[in-house]
C-alpha cells in the first residue's frame, strides 16, 4: 500500500495554500449551487441530480489545478452492460463519496441523517434522493435502507454503501456491516466492489490534501441471486482487502 504522506517534501506553502483553495471553493460553491437545487425541487430528479453533478466536476477540477491531486479509475469494464447495481466500497475521506457521483451512473447513497440538517447544503442534498438513516438505531435503519434501496435500484438508481460505516484510516480495518449486502440478497441486484487508496493524499481528519492520483479500482461483479447476505459480503470484504494490498 501506498504509504501516507506525513513526510511530505514538497512545497508546503504551495501545499497549505493549495489546499486552502479547495476548501474555499468548497463551502462557496456549496452555498451557491444549494439554492440552485432547491429551486429545481419541482423538475425531474435527473435535473437536479445533473446540478449537483457539476459541483463535483468542479470539486475535482479544483483538487487538480489547486493541490495537484487527480485520480484514476480501473476496471471501469466490469461495469459495462450492468444497467443498475449496489456499490461496496472501501470508505477512507470524503473523496469518494464526491468522486462516485463521476465514476458510476446516477446514484444515491446511504448517509447519516444529521447531515440533512446542515443549511442549504444538507437541504440541497435530501432533494437528491439520499437513503438517510439514524446509525443510533439500527434496526430501523435497516429497513429504510431494504425499502428506499429497492426502491431506487428498481427506479434504475445505482445505490452506494460504505460497509465500514464511517471512515477508516490507511492501514487499519473494519469489519463489514452487512447493510449492503442483505439489500443484494433482497433483491436480486448485482454487487460492485470498489478499493481506492484516497486516505493516502485526502485523509479523513486532515485540512491538507497532498499532490499525487489516487486510484480507484473497481471489480468484477459479483452475483449475488440465491446467495445469502453472509456469503455477499464476505465475497466483498475479500476482493476490497485484496486490492488494498495492491494499490
Amino acid at each position: 500500500m501506498t504509504q501516507p504522506n506525513t513526510s511530505f517534501q514538497g512545497n508546503k506553502i504551495r501545499l497549505y495554500l493549495g489546499s486552502a483553495l479547495l476548501f474555499i471553493t468548497m463551502m462557496t460553491t456549496a452555498l451557491a449551487i444549494g439554492p440552485i437545487v432547491l429551486v429545481c425541487a419541482g423538475f425531474p430528479f435527473a435535473v437536479r441530480y445533473h446540478m449537483a453533478k457539476l459541483w463535483v466536476a468542479l470539486i475535482l477540477w479544483t483538487a487538480k489545478v489547486c493541490c495537484g491531486l487527480d485520480y484514476k479509475v480501473e476496471g471501469l469494464e466490469h461495469i459495462k452492460g450492468i444497467d443498475v447495481g449496489i456499490v461496496l466500497c472501501k470508505h477512507q475521506s470524503a473523496f469518494e463519496t464526491i468522486a462516485l457521483r463521476l465514476i458510476f451512473p446516477i446514484q444515491t447513497a446511504l448517509l447519516k441523517q444529521s447531515l440533512l440538517k446542515i443549511p442549504v447544503w444538507g437541504w440541497a442534498l435530501a432533494m437528491l434522493k439520499p437513503i438517510a438513516i439514524d446509525r443510533s438505531k439500527q434496526r430501523e435503519s435497516l429497513k429504510i435502507l431494504l425499502k428506499q434501496g429497492k426502491a431506487c435500484l428498481d427506479e434504475g438508481i445505482w445505490v452506494v454503501v460504505f460497509p465500514e460505516g464511517t471512515r477508516v484510516a490507511p492501514g487499519e480495518e473494519k469489519k463489514f456491516n452487512a447493510g449492503g449486502a442483505l439489500l443484494a440478497e433482497k433483491t436480486g441486484y448485482p454487487v460492485i466492489p470498489v478499493a481506492h487508496n484516497a486516505g493516502e493524499y485526502w485523509s479523513r481528519n486532515s485540512f491538507l490534501k497532498y499532490p499525487g492520483t489516487i486510484t480507484v479500482k473497481i471489480g468484477p461483479v459479483i452475483e449475488t441471486k440465491g446467495r445469502k447476505a453472509t456469503d455477499i459480503n464476505a465475497e466483498a470484504a475479500a476482493w476490497i482487502a485484496q486490492a488494498m494490498t495492491e494499490l
